[in-house]
């Protein structure tokens, strides 16, 4: 009886256990984003993956910031299995944050270059844009312009526009240059550029661009799926603005053009490990990118897919190949030297 009574126990114990666990089911079937990406393009490629897997996407849309405290917040209770987000800086500091987890996949490894993604796994980039000179085609000679480091020079001074140096875009360039000419020169130069521009720093890119066309300023220095967007914009004035300037791309002759990514990485808790990694080799995936190319006017991360025609017709460049997890190593230092050059 003794006996038996044991196991009756064990019996109940384990039911108990498994009601216990049961009470709040972890459904496999899904897998939850926290995005702050906006496009058009994201959606379509959900609703594919769910199409090609069965396994449902859920997404939280917010801004960057917005989402790293998010999960900063809800700890090992969050429910996101994959961020998001439109910047390798942004993506670094969820690193250093403990907020994500490293991934081993030789899908991703084989997809991505190594300089687009973390180098023990912890996120990987999705598409890259290039940060160049949007110039005007009928006040500049191209012959004219050449590296980042030459938009000190006094003969841009009142002709450059730029966005606030509280843009992520923006702080990552200045993390990039910190990286490639030192400390000391980057704070020069961003002094100079403060010097050299035609206004305080207001808007997004696409109104960098705007203010060139309307002859405030002869430069902008933008990110280049802007451009697509006023190009193909249904406001015939965006329209104008678009095409009122060419693209430059920098530095051709030594390091390359500074680029950036929007990334993902798999959160540290992630109650759909599995599905997250899934999810974010399909986006890395021929088809996921060449839906990107032609949806947003970035770049696609991969070498074997090639950009929109658009985007094609502004010319092939050296990229900067410094590993992107730089950008958010050197972010707090890039804007101690903004803050010190009064970069607004």
């Amino acid at each position: 009886m003794k006996r038996i009574f044991v196991i009756l126990i064990v019996i109940l114990a384990s039911g108990a256990l498994f009601a216990e666990g049961a009470a709040e089911p972890v459904e496999e079937n899904v897998v939850n984003v926290y995005s702050h990406r906006h496009y058009d393009v994201d959606q379509e490629l959900y609703e594919r993956f769910t199409e090609l897997t069965g396994i449902e996407v859920n997404v939280v849309k917010a801004g960057a910031d917005e989402l790293i405290e998010r999960l900063r917040t809800e700890g090992p209770a969050s429910p996101a299995d994959v961020v998001m987000t439109v910047d390798a800086g942004r993506l670094q500091k969820a690193v250093e944050m403990n907020l994500l987890q490293a991934v081993d996949s030789a899908e991703l490894d084989s997809a991505i270059p190594e300089h687009l993604r973390h180098p023990d796994g912890y996120w990987f980039g999705l598409t890259k844009r290039a940060r160049v000179l949007a110039y005007s085609v009928d006040r500049v000679d191209p012959s004219e312009l050449s590296t980042y480091e030459d938009l000190a020079n006094s003969k841009w001074a009142g002709r450059i526009v730029v966005r606030s140096s509280s843009n992520i875009y923006n702080q990552s360039l200045m993390a990039a240059m910190i990286a490639a000419i030192g400390e000391d020169a980057a704070a020069e130069w961003a002094r100079a550029i403060v010097s050299n521009m035609a206004r305080e720093p207001e808007g997004n890119d696409r109104d960098q661009v705007k203010a060139v066309a309307s002859g405030l300023a002869d430069i902008a220095i933008v990110n280049t799926y802007y451009l697509g967007k006023l190009l193909t914009s249904d406001d015939p004035e965006e329209v104008a603005a678009g095409r009122s300037v060419n693209l430059f791309f920098p530095n051709q002759s030594d390091r390359g053009t500074h680029i950036n990514i929007s990334g993902a990485g798999v959160t540290a808790h992630a109650p759909h490990r599995d599905n997250a990694i899934r999810f974010i080799e399909f986006l890395t995936s021929v088809e996921a990118q060449e839906r990107y190319a032609a949806g947003n006017f970035e770049y696609p991360i991969r070498d074997d897919v090639p950009p929109a025609d658009l985007v094609s017709s502004w010319g092939n460049f050296r990229e900067d190949d410094v590993n992107l997890s730089v950008l958010g190593d050197l972010n707090i230092q890039a804007v101690i030297e903004f803050d010190k050059a009064g970069w607004k």
